[in-house]
């Protein structure tokens, strides 16, 4: 899909289980690798995506959405329910990378906001919503996918 400076960002499929199983138990969620490659293959067979970023060896970092439709928008709701950078790889952009690939992935679907749930609890991201133009409304983390005008 997309690729910068060697770093490459596609769709995860199967293959990339092991090394995002090993990216989800070092941030707290561990799954194992043959269940994580499941979802994979259900998600990528329904309204979401789960994106990948490779860099040299393995993954680095992660975005998982989906969409779907609400009462109160004309057009479907992409919501971030995944987003992970390797600590050792934070602050070199993956995440701003991963956001911009996903944003295109939900605007072919219909996609017209794109949500993220962050907490308290998580600084990093937190912060990271804000330097990526999200704003905070409902308990979640908004912005729209299309320019207004």
């Amino acid at each position: 899909m997309g690729s910068r400076y060697g770093l490459e960002i596609r769709t995860a499929t199967g293959a990339d289980a092991p090394g995002l199983a090993e990216l989800m138990s070092a941030a707290g969620h561990p799954v194992p690798a043959r269940v994580l490659e499941d979802r994979l293959e259900t998600l990528r067979h329904s309204h979401g995506t789960a994106l990948v970023a490779w860099e040299w060896g393995p993954s680095c970092g992660m975005i998982a959405l989906r969409w779907y439709p609400a009462l109160e928008e004309a057009s479907p709701i992409a919501l971030v329910t995944m987003l992970l950078v390797g600590p050792d790889d934070r602050r070199r952009g993956i995440g701003r990378m991963l956001l911009k690939t996903a944003s295109q992935a939900a605007r072919k679907a219909g996609c017209s906001t794109l949500q993220l749930l962050a907490s308290a609890h998580q600084p990093d991201l937190v912060g990271f919503c804000e330097a990526t133009g999200f704003v905070e409304a409902a308990g979640c983390f908004v912005r729209p996918l299309r320019k207004k005008g």
